[in-house]
């Protein structure tokens, strides 16, 4: 990262705090690490976000569906899902500092540091090697490439590390008054399993045909050794999972349609196509046949954002196994080849998975903007301006009475409750007009509507944009009107 982008992103972090979107957790006790609370504005942001999703999904698909499962599952759930036995990351320590980190985070930081240097093709040269290396489980080779690229700890300064090993990321605990191996259950690492465990609850509940989908969000755990990038990677975060089932054979289709059709929704925020990429993966996870990440380019560099896996049959054919029940569909849809139903079958899966966290800290990185400004008298001013899409914005509208007398507050009152039924309003009456106005940039507000002395002779208000700074006088009736013909 450039000292540019270093500072972009920090000034991020302090804005998020300073107005109210996240805070770090338990803050009075010094915090725990890679562990967040959203603040006021955060928690808005966040629901908007979450809605835009749900809504994208299961009220513009007629053929896709929610749930919300228990986060507390059947231990041996995550022995089916694979999670027991291969849900790892290679992991190194440094033998000074007693420090643990992950190893492609080591290499992809040293590939960071080349690409700053102008370096790029050693960087993807090296970011090669490290994908081919950790696809054959070459740990030996691995440990190698981190000595010649003579990669030390950042703490001690040492290249002295152990051999690597994996490292289980779920968390455990006991469930019940006594603990025992028996009793062992997870925190959930991903939302999907509890999709698959319910595929025919609601598949016959929802009188559901394949092919149709299964949305869910909701909290997911991972003991992340090496949490780092602010809200990028926590270890208590919220996923936004779909699970679609489809006829096997049809993966390669569904898999290319739902990858076409999630980097839309992304766009559809507005935000420009050259932020983003795909990244094909090399190492496919072991329930894979095909997988790629949405990538966008955060101040760190390009990261994933979502993932669209076609997960074969894999989930669902396990979770018959260990369960002893039955995970078939009947398709009584004609096959054109031998003119009989498809009949039974277990169905295969192209799954979208989107980390909201990771969502809302794009949507702070894309919206941030320091902004020089020339006053009308030829001086220079600043501001500070969040230009979040208004579809998501926590607020929509600030009312301010210009003074907190002569009937202003009242009128502005009236309009707030007129409005607040409709869409998230804010209202103040402290300070200058010029203040509440860059407060409100600030957190991305994009309508600000002034009730002034004008207002009580002919019923007209100033509605300020927030991106332009336009200022125009409007009838106070229209009001409304105008800010739901944005959203």
């Amino acid at each position: 990262m450039s000292t540019q982008q270093e500072n972009k992103f920090q000034a991020i972090i302090s804005h998020a705090k300073e107005y109210g979107f996240v805070f770090p957790s338990s803050e009075i006790y010094d915090g725990l690490s890679a562990v967040y609370d959203y603040g006021p504005n955060g928690c808005e942001l966040k629901k908007n976000l979450r809605d835009y999703w749900w809504k994208s999904m299961t009220q513009l698909h007629e053929n896709i569906v929610g749930v919300d499962a228990a986060i507390f599952m059947h231990p041996t759930t995550w022995k089916a899902s694979g999670h027991v036995d291969n849900f790892s990351d290679p992991m190194i320590d440094n033998k000074d500092s007693q420090k643990r980190y992950r190893v492609d985070h080591l290499l992809e930081a040293r590939a960071d540091a080349l690409r700053e240097k102008g370096a790029e093709k050693e960087a993807d040269a090296l970011i090669a090697e490290m994908d081919r290396l950790l696809a054959a489980e070459d740990f030996v080779a691995l440990k190698q490439l981190i000595a010649d690229q003579q990669i030390v700890c950042a703490i001690s300064g040492t290249g002295n590390w152990t051999d690597i090993r994996q490292f289980n990321l779920m968390f455990s605990t006991q469930l019940g008054s006594v603990a025992g191996e028996a009793d062992t259950i997870y925190l959930r690492p991903e939302t999907a399993q509890g999709i698959f465990v319910n595929f025919l609850n609601v598949q016959k509940t929802a009188r559901m045909k394949i092919p149709f989908g299964i949305a869910q969000t909701g909290k997911a755990f991972r003991n992340e050794i090496v949490a780092r990038q602010f809200i990028f990677r926590m270890r208590e975060f919220e996923q936004m999972e779909m699970q679609f089932f489809i006829r096997p054979g049809t993966q390669k289709e569904w898999y290319n349609y739902w990858k076409e059709t999630r980097l839309q929704w992304h766009l559809s925020l507005g935000i420009p196509a050259e932020k983003y990429r795909y990244h094909d993966h090399v190492k496919l996870a072991h329930y894979a046949d095909a997988a790629l990440d949405i990538e966008y380019e955060f101040p760190f560099g390009f990261k994933e954002v979502e993932g669209i896996h076609s997960r074969t049959d894999f989930d669902l054919k396990n979770h018959q196994e260990y369960s002893k029940k039955k995970q078939q569909y009947f398709d009584n849809d004609i096959d054109e080849a031998t003119g009989k139903p498809y009949g039974n079958y277990i169905p295969y899966v192209i799954e979208t998975s989107i980390g909201l966290d990771r969502m809302f800290l794009l949507i702070l990185s894309q919206s941030y903007e320091e902004e020089t400004l020339t006053k009308e008298d030829g001086t220079a001013d600043s501001r500070v301006v969040m230009r979040i899409p208004a579809k998501i914005a926590p607020n929509k509208l600030a009312i301010l009475p210009l003074v907190k007398k002569d009937g202003l507050p009242e009128i502005a009152r009236e309009l707030m409750n007129e409005c607040k039924q409709h869409f998230k309003c804010f209202y103040e009456e402290k300070d200058a007009i010029g203040k509440r106005y860059r407060r409100q940039d600030a957190i991305g507000t994009p309508f600000c509507v002034t009730i002034d002395h004008q207002t009580k002779e002919d019923n007209t208000v100033t509605i300020r944009h927030r991106d332009s700074m336009l200022q125009e006088r409007i009838p106070i009736s229209k009001v409304k009107e105008i800010v739901q013909a944005a959203l």
